[in-house]
């Protein structure tokens, strides 16, 4: 029997990526994402791996929407074996001028979420003993950058998150890790570019090379397939000693 996997902000990037890797692996799929093609998008993956999959337009700041995307998904396959808190918001900029409403966001949706739908979950997770909690950080979960103040509190947070759950679930069979990413090539990030370059006043080339990857001991990007791959072997049972744990994948920023 297939298992399920519900992923937070699975129709673009990381979350996306994550999903093509289990789909492959023959995993029925929760979708969740606020993109207007959402819904084609998880679709297509269903498709193309012949899978089953929910799609739930969720608003992660809303804990009813996510009481409800996670009653669907259990309704729909029995239960959720697998939970990838991935969805992520970001913004950038000085404390003196950092909107608070923007502050806001990002601990709702970055860390706050985790709690709601962890909390949903839980119980079918405890009642068949089994679980798998992966929770996507990031490397400034670990470190901190200037001008995110919100992001970096937010994934700081989600890594103690992380810890607590892993000690909790231990006794029923229930994993928690984070995986902390360096810089990924995704919307998030290109989007941050920008941003970055008005902060620092620099060109955009400049940010790439002075901004993100300066702080990659290795000068590049971290795939997206990386991290699923990643992904998939923190959910396996041979992953079933660890937890509690935030693992980067960081081309060498956190060992500096």
């Amino acid at each position: 029997m297939a298992k399920t996997i519900l992923i937070t902000g699975s129709t673009s990037g990381i979350g996306l990526g994550i999903a093509k890797a289990f789909a492959a692996q023959g995993y029925n799929i929760a979708f969740n994402g606020l993109e207007p093609n959402g819904a084609e998008i998880a679709q297509q993956v269903a498709d193309e791996f012949k899978i089953k999959h929910t799609f739930s337009l969720a608003n992660l700041m809303q804990p009813e929407a996510i009481r409800g995307m996670v009653a669907d998904a259990i309704k729909t396959f029995g239960a959720v074996d697998v939970l990838v808190n991935n969805a992520g918001i970001q913004y950038v900029a000085p404390i003196d001028e950092f909107p608070e409403a923007k502050w806001d966001a990002i601990i709702a949706v970055n860390l706050t979420a985790a709690f709601h739908v962890t909390k949903a979950v839980w119980g079918s997770m405890k009642e068949r003993k089994f679980g798998r909690i992966i929770n996507i950080a990031s490397a400034h979960g670990l470190r901190a950058s200037e001008f995110k103040s919100a992001y970096v509190a937010a994934k700081h947070g989600l890594v103690g998150f992380t810890k607590t759950i892993g000690l909790e679930g231990a006794p029923l069979g229930i994993t928690c890790n984070a995986i902390c990413p360096g810089y990924v090539d995704t919307p998030l990030v290109e989007q941050q570019i920008p941003q970055q370059a008005k902060a620092h006043n620099m060109t955009e080339k400049e940010v790439v090379e002075k901004i993100f990857l300066e702080r990659h001991a290795v000068k590049e990007f971290i795939p997206v397939e990386l991290l699923a791959q990643t992904a998939l072997f923190l959910a396996s049972d041979l992953a079933g000693t660890i937890t509690g744990i935030a693992m980067p994948v960081d081309a060498g920023w956190t060992a500096q």
